[in-house]
């Protein structure tokens, strides 16, 4: 997620009662529709059009699917009945400060997700390394063995508790980085996921004043791709975080684009290259209102909702453009 959206969450708002929210049969028959072919070979890809919610953060209302609320349905932008999402992008592990630990797979939401006709896709941080993560150790270990070359500066000064991946490979680091991310892309799997999004892909663009490395974009390349192959080998599909840089390059490796703030920066033209594929785009703005970016992400095809503005990341606020 981008620098800002890692803040400190707020209490999220109440959701209305489901049974005041639901939706229309035609509408939830359309929905599941979008989820795509369950006897399809190979990874699930979602359709071009695929209404999403991101949700990275626990709701204690909802403790017996780790705290995501999987009944979520809004009333979109464009008006209408209220509508729910048929892609869901959640964490690998269930919010500790909902189950009380760091270490419980969200495969009670992913089963809770499924049960609605829905997806689910698992959030993996692939580059840069977090200290509240079950497997922090492991990578402090490989660090200090291999002449301090792995953890570089704090991904901020609001976190210094997260450091930047060198991805470069003089000593072996995306090696281990790779197999450190196969390990987290099982537990995706064994948890039920069906894609896996890879955050913080996008090092090169950083520079080595904000990430303690240098790393050219033919090295960021080789590690996305490497990653995209990874999530394909396991039977998830991929998704490519940002980079909007690489975009076009990574395009043919990635099954769909996820993205934060591209219409406040104006650079979600970067992305067309995924629709023009076939391939969705899942983007989310936290500042600008839906009523600026909707028209604009219609036109672009892009599958847009609105966030919280202090950028937390619970089941509400929750505003799919459509």
């Amino acid at each position: 997620m981008t620098l800002l959206a890692r803040l400190a969450a707020v209490a999220a708002l109440s959701c209305a009662p489901l049974a005041a929210l639901a939706a229309p049969a035609t509408a939830q028959t359309a929905e599941t529709a979008q989820t795509g072919e369950t006897a399809q070979a190979g990874p699930w890809r979602p359709p071009l059009q695929s209404r999403w919610q991101y949700q990275l953060q626990g709701n204690a209302k909802y403790a017996a699917t780790g705290g995501v609320n999987v009944d979520i349905c809004v009333v979109p932008q464009s008006g209408g009945a209220c509508v729910r999402p048929a892609v869901f992008d959640v964490d690998l592990y269930a919010d500790g400060d909902v189950v009380g630990n760091n270490t419980t797979l969200n495969t009670a939401a992913v089963k809770a997700v499924h049960a609605r006709g829905a997806k689910a896709v698992c959030y993996v941080d692939a580059g840069s390394i977090e200290e509240y993560r079950p497997d922090y150790q492991q990578f402090v270990a490989w660090h200090k063995s291999h002449g301090n070359s792995l953890l570089g500066k704090p991904f901020s000064a609001e976190f210094p508790n997260e450091r930047w991946a060198n991805i470069n490979n003089d000593q072996g680091q995306r090696d281990f980085l790779l197999k450190m991310m196969e390990a987290r892309v099982d537990k995706c799997v064994q948890a039920g996921f069906d894609g896996v999004e890879f955050d913080v892909v996008n090092a090169h663009e950083e520079g080595k004043s904000v990430t303690g490395w240098t790393v050219s974009p033919a090295t960021q390349l080789v590690y996305n791709k490497a990653l995209a192959d990874l999530a394909h080998r396991k039977g998830l599909s991929a998704a490519l975080k940002n980079d909007l840089s690489q975009a076009a390059e990574l395009v043919s490796s990635f099954d769909y684009a996820v993205n934060e703030e591209c219409f406040q920066y104006d650079e979600c033209g970067e992305l067309s290259v995924f629709v023009k594929a076939g391939k969705p785009v899942f983007q989310v703005e936290y500042k600008t209102a839906p009523s600026s970016f909707c028209p604009k992400a219609a036109k672009l095809g892009i599958n847009a909702i609105k966030k919280a503005v202090d950028y937390s990341l619970k089941d509400t606020p929750y505003k799919p453009c459509k």
